[in-house]
């Protein structure tokens, strides 16, 4: 972000409503995609020595992940508009961020411009695949679209590595206090 952008209370929501519907949009993802999905629902039966057919087990394990795949799908929406309102807010205010492709800026502004570039693209894909997913919209590719979308499950931490390293190097430099700003303002 350019030095002249304050933490205003929007700004601060937006990126906070973010932060939360992608961490409960991962969280979903990942415990059906590992702890609640189908595999590991149907190995407890097995291992438990429960005897049920298949279908009873396929039926177990969609009624268990039927509510948490409600609130995937939800905080998608949510995650959408938080993200085009942050668009928006970003054009209206005229914030900008170092762009890393420059050849003439530090490393720090290179790292803080390409953690920026991840995070959007990041969010962006996301958002395509699973539009496309949930919409049934480019079908012909819906197992390559889901592939993409499912690496959400690395992209996020990833993100999540470089953002709290931004905030560690922001912290020791001259943008000190950048935690409880975006917190509790300016």
């Amino acid at each position: 972000m350019n030095s002249q952008s304050k933490f205003t209370f929007l700004h601060r929501l937006i990126h906070w409503i973010l932060a939360i519907a992608v961490s409960i949009q991962f969280a979903t993802g990942f415990l059906r995609m590992e702890w609640m999905g189908k595999k590991a629902v149907m190995n407890a039966f097995e291992q438990n020595g429960i005897e049920a057919s298949k279908d009873q087990m396929k039926a177990v394990y969609k009624t268990l992940r039927e509510p948490m795949w409600q609130w995937h799908e939800v905080f998608a929406h949510v995650v959408i508009f938080a993200f085009l309102a942050r668009i928006i807010y970003m054009l209206v205010k005229g914030i900008r961020f170092p762009n890393p492709f420059k050849s003439n800026i530090s490393l720090k502004e290179r790292f803080q411009g390409l953690t920026y570039v991840y995070f959007y693209a990041f969010i962006a894909v996301q958002a395509f695949t699973g539009i496309c997913l949930e919409k049934g919209f480019l079908a012909s590719y819906k197992e390559g679209i889901e592939d993409i979308h499912k690496l959400g499950i690395w992209w996020f931490p990833i993100f999540i590595l470089l953002h709290l390293a931004g905030v560690l190097l922001a912290e020791h430099s001259q943008k000190k206090g950048i935690t409880s700003k975006m917190i509790g303002g300016e």
